[in-house]
């Protein structure tokens, strides 16, 4: 490994090349599954520079990008938010095959939910936005079955209990009462597996349709299904801010 002052440590390195979290980085490390030029390193203190050392995970060699790219995709229904999937289902990567640089999506939403979905090779970025201290909020539209009364969205807003714990308090609007159904946005500030979908289960209204119209500062607007753009250099500046603070709402202010 190299001994000039340029060394950082390894989890910030793979995060940095956007392979994954620094803490999922660490794990990766303490497993073996990290080499530096082409020794595995198992010790979470370890370092390595980047211009000069062979950084690998699994075999694949981490190339390091000044070329940061930002991007928002709105994913249909029916792609696996993954750069790959064992069961050859269709991902967000299919969508992306444009794109110049390899990106990852920061965060997920599931088979069956659509919209808005960051994807960046900005490492570090991706790291602070998936912190939980951020508290970074996704507003989403959700139509679930039955009528949804006040009480119900009461529940919501003050925190549900699920099998992994209580919900933070959460933002729900109705927006259009139906027969059958109803049509609720909802924004919520952590990043639980189904989150969404559970707490409506929980108060007894199952979604029939889940979009993600809101991330942080980004809006999906009128991007189309299937299509991506490159963010504004107003929009990344507002998520630099916002993953700078201590924990934040959409406007990137302290909570």
């Amino acid at each position: 490994m190299s001994i000039e002052d340029n060394q950082q440590r390894l989890q910030k390195l793979i995060a940095e090349a956007g392979v994954t979290s620094r803490r999922a980085a660490e794990q990766l490390i303490s497993e073996g599954r990290v080499t530096v030029n082409h020794r595995v390193v198992t010790s979470l203190g370890s370092k390595a520079d980047k211009t000069k050392d062979l950084i690998a995970v699994d075999g694949k060699i981490l190339r390091f990008t000044a070329n940061k790219q930002y991007i928002m995709l709105h994913k249909p229904v029916g792609y696996i938010t993954s750069v790959r999937d064992e069961r050859g289902r269709r991902t967000v990567m299919d969508l992306l095959k444009t794109v110049s640089d390899r990106v990852y999506p920061v965060g997920r939403l599931d088979y069956e939910s659509s919209g808005l979905l960051l994807m960046t090779n900005d490492g570090e970025l991706t790291n602070q936005l998936l912190h939980p201290s951020k508290e970074v909020s996704k507003t989403y539209l959700a139509e679930v079955e039955g009528i949804v009364t006040r009480d119900k969205l009461n529940i919501l807003q003050r925190g549900i209990r699920l099998e992994d714990g209580m919900t933070v308090p959460a933002k729900a609007k109705m927006l259009r009462p139906g027969k059958d159904s109803s049509r609720i946005e909802i924004t919520i500030h952590e990043g639980r597996n189904r989150q969404v979908r559970r707490m409506f289960e929980a108060i007894g209204h199952p979604v029939i349709r889940l979009k993600r119209i809101k991330l942080g500062p980004l809006e999906i607007g009128k991007l189309p299904p299937g299509s991506w753009r490159e963010l504004t250099a107003e929009e990344i500046n507002s998520l630099q801010a916002l993953s700078n603070t201590n924990g934040g709402d959409s406007d990137g202010r302290k909570r």
